[in-house]
């Protein structure tokens, strides 16, 4: 089978479709034969990502919802069985970012982060696990650098809340082992996408990517393509005995450890 064919009549849920990893990711999976279901919280942005996919002979439909509500991660995976057939891989690309130290972080923006990056994460996960155990599929989750791998000064509710989704990831690698569904997750360092300029979390974002450059061994920043060529390959028949694993694409940045 050609690479271009590789997910050929498979079925993925992609959250956090409309920008940045989870989109690169829904875009090359259907590039590559997928059917993507594209979740997120922004009906435009899914629809032009939707549009972007259909325009290229690609198969997409988009649900709208927020990963926090118990009622999206149903919904969701009873969409992509009632529009394609069922579900074979789960891509968790929806994700926050929240900057401050343990001391200096109110609650309501510690829940926020935890929220968003943990009890989502196993919201949506847990809604899809008995469709992925029917037809033996795969999960691949964005964990970071920052607490998959290293610990950082003021970034503690986002390195903690990663930290999680690194356990969360080995945790249920080992329950569903039996049934034949892997489990994995990616340790991305910094990666051009929105995720703090949505948020203003770095005033000066260029200033950031051009300092960034020298805390990542190999010299720049990475891309959300790259990433999501990455995450293919575990959701793929290649990466078929990998579980559990937490794969760093950092530039070598956890290596060095600055920040």
């Amino acid at each position: 089978m050609a690479d271009s064919e590789r997910f050929a009549g498979k079925v993925v849920l992609v959250t956090g479709a409309s920008s940045g990893i989870g989109r690169a990711c829904a875009r090359t999976l259907a590039a590559d034969g997928a059917a993507v279901v594209l979740a997120g919280r922004r009906v435009q942005r899914l629809d032009e990502v939707a549009s972007d996919i259909r325009k290229n002979g690609g198969r997409a439909h988009v649900v709208t919802g927020d990963v926090n509500d118990e009622a999206s991660g149903p919904a969701w995976v009873a969409a992509a069985v009632d529009q394609f057939g069922g579900l074979d891989g789960l891509v968790n690309g929806a994700g926050v970012i929240g900057t401050g130290s343990v001391v200096d972080t109110p609650p309501a923006e510690w829940d926020r982060v935890m929220n968003a990056n943990l009890r989502g994460l196993y919201l949506v996960t847990r809604a899809a696990i008995p469709e992925l155990v029917r037809r033996r599929g795969a999960i691949v989750t964005v964990c970071s650098v920052s607490g998959g791998s290293r610990p950082y000064a003021n970034l503690a509710p986002y390195c903690v809340s990663k930290a999680g989704v690194k356990m969360f990831t080995q945790c249920l690698a080992l329950e569903l082992a039996p049934h034949g569904v892997r489990v994995n997750a990616v340790d991305p360092g910094v990666v051009v996408t929105e995720l703090h300029t949505v948020t203003n979390t770095i005033p000066d974002y260029q200033a950031f990517l051009e300092r960034s450059k020298g805390t990542h061994p190999l010299g720049r920043v990475g891309n959300a393509q790259e990433v999501a060529d990455l995450m293919l390959f575990l959701l793929s028949d290649a990466a078929g005995w990998i579980t559990g694993a937490n794969v760093p694409i950092d530039g070598g940045r956890a290596l060095a450890s600055a920040r």
